[in-house]
Parts: C-alpha cells; structure tokens; sequence
C-alpha cells in the first residue's frame, strides 16, 4: 500500500468535532479534500498526522488549539460606531459579516457584542481557542 509523505498530494473524507461531540465541518457528500501534505494548506496538527498513514486508512486524530487555529488575540476585536453600520445589515451576535479593511482586504468578523453606541466585531477564527477531533480517512496518494 501507498504511504503518505510530505510533498504528496493526498485526498482526505474528514468529520470535524469539538470536545462536546458538535460537528463543526465534514466533507460527507462532498469530494475529498486534495491537498499537498507539509504545504500549509490545512491546519498543522492535522497535517502532522498524515505522513505514514496508508491508502484506505482511518484514524482518530486530536488537535489542540495551538495547532489548529491558534489561541483568540484580544486584538483582533474592534469598536465600531453603530452609526457606521447600515441599517439593513443584522447585528444579532454571533452574526458573521464581512469588513473591508484600508488596505481593500475582505476579511470575516463575527458580531460580538452591541450596545447603543458601538459594536464589537471579532476577527479571530471562529474556532481559535478550541480543541478539534478529526475523524479521517485516507482516500488517495498521489
């Protein structure tokens, strides 16, 4: 059987969790995710894990925080006026939306806080802080 290694192009089935059970992301009925392994492409601890795995193997794999999307910054929360957001546009929390920054970058923010005068939007990974359970399934090496 074909073994995985760093520079391979492989084909991953992969069900996302976190630590109460929830699925956060999975690729049922969906192709496998393609990707060169060692590249960056995904998160690292989930990267780590597949050099040695064989075609047709399934496996458990943990990933802490730290390795998949890091840790929240503090500083990736900004104030906003309300007065500068439409008013078409939900601020319900937990809402995601997306900012334009000054350099033309589109960037996601989840609304995380409203009060009369301003509203917090956060740009931290929705998942950064959380530890994630993958359960994957080697489809392909290449």
């Amino acid at each position: 059987m074909t073994q995985a290694k760093t520079g391979d192009t492989v084909r991953i089935h992969y069900t996302g969790t976190l630590t109460d059970g929830s699925t956060f992301d999975s690729s049922e009925g969906r192709d496998p995710l393609e990707f060169t392994v060692g590249s960056g492409q995904i998160i690292p601890g989930l990267d780590a894990a597949l050099p040695g795995m064989e075609e047709g193997e399934k496996k458990t794999v943990e990933v802490p925080a730290d390795e998949a999307y890091g840790q929240p910054d503090p500083n990736a929360k900004q104030a906003v006026p309300r007065t500068d957001i439409p008013e078409d546009i939900p601020l319900d929390i937990g809402t995601q939306l997306q900012v334009q920054t000054p350099q033309g970058q589109v960037m996601p923010v989840t609304v995380a806080e409203v009060t009369e005068e301003q509203v917090i939007l956060d740009a931290n990974h929705p998942l950064a802080g959380k530890d994630l359970t993958f359960n994957i399934e080697l489809v392909s090496v290449a």
